[in-house]
């Protein structure tokens, strides 16, 4: 005889029905959170295809009273102009290699500076450290904006406008980079810089060979970050360095692509805009995990 089905009991039909509103739960809230980023992404990416979409536009086309989402009739050669800049006071090539020797210089100083500072407040111990770093995080609160006027004055003072000195100085020490670091280099035993100093290791031997090699990940993120800090740099170098020979692209760019009529071509500045932005695309797309990594690295002790 074949058994019987035993029907399931109240509390079995109960657990049912609550799995089965737990799996609608889930479902929805799974639809709310991927609308929410679907839409997020739009707001992002929206620029960027703006951007895109106007630098293949005619310039009758850009000026239309209604914009158009789509180009009527795509302009490449836009993308000609821009990259010859006939109209241009300093070559793009030009633009381009002062700011690529501007935004490495600063960044290699920038990691040199934040690697000791990071280590001597992570491991070494004298009077007034916690004092001084504190003192240091009290800085970030401060906007970047109100030291404008007193970083010119000092600069001016110096005699640095109009070089590379004061495209590169003013901003190579970083709060914020030297506290992600020392976060970092905590996570790092005590118990290996203590056996090293036993062995008779230099602290700079143990900083090149233990700490920046298990800090790489973060290393790596801080140079990214500064890089492409330094490659979109915009207000300072435009009042401090208005001459052609130590122009940065940003500022190149701006009063780039004057027509006869003192019209602005801004098609053609889109795509000039497109162009430059290449690298920092690239170094996003091939380079995020480290950004990812790094940051995330540094938020957690222990």
């Amino acid at each position: 005889m074949a058994k019987k089905v035993a029907d399931p009991t109240m509390a079995e039909r109960d657990i049912q029905k609550v799995t089965v509103k737990q799996r609608i739960f889930k479902i929805i809230s799974m639809i709310l959170v991927y609308t929410f980023l679907i839409f997020m992404a739009f707001v992002v990416l929206f620029p960027f295809y703006w951007m895109i979409n106007s630098s293949l536009k005619s310039l009758e086309e850009y000026r239309e009273a209604v914009p158009t989402l789509f180009p009527r009739e795509i302009r490449f050669d836009n993308y000609v102009t821009a990259f010859k800049a006939e109209n241009l006071s300093v070559s793009l090539g030009n633009l381009f290699l002062n700011t690529l020797y501007v935004g490495l210089v600063s960044t290699v100083l920038s990691l040199v500076i934040t690697v000791l500072s990071a280590f001597a407040f992570a491991r070494l111990e004298f009077k007034g450290k916690n004092v001084l770093f504190a003192g240091l995080l009290a800085t970030m609160m401060i906007p970047g904006e109100l030291f404008t006027i007193t970083n010119y004055t000092t600069v001016y003072r110096f005699g640095w406008t109009n070089t590379f000195v004061v495209l590169i100085v003013p901003f190579l020490v970083s709060v914020f980079y030297i506290y992600l670091l020392r976060q970092n280099f905590l996570q790092i035993p005590n118990e290996l810089y203590l056996a090293a100093k036993v062995d008779g290791t230099s602290d700079i031997k143990y900083l090149w060979k233990v700490m920046i090699p298990l800090s790489l990940p973060t290393l790596i993120s801080i140079t990214i970050l500064k890089m492409m800090g330094a490659w979109n740099s915009y207000i300072w170098p435009r009042l401090v360095a208005n001459d052609d020979a130590h122009s940065l692209i940003t500022n190149g760019l701006r009063n780039a692509f004057v027509e006869t009529t003192g019209d602005v071509n801004y098609p053609v500045q889109m795509a000039a805009v497109a162009l430059v932005s290449i690298p920092l695309f690239l170094v996003f797309i091939f380079l995020r995990k480290y950004i990812m990594k790094g940051v995330s690295r540094s938020g957690i002790k222990g």
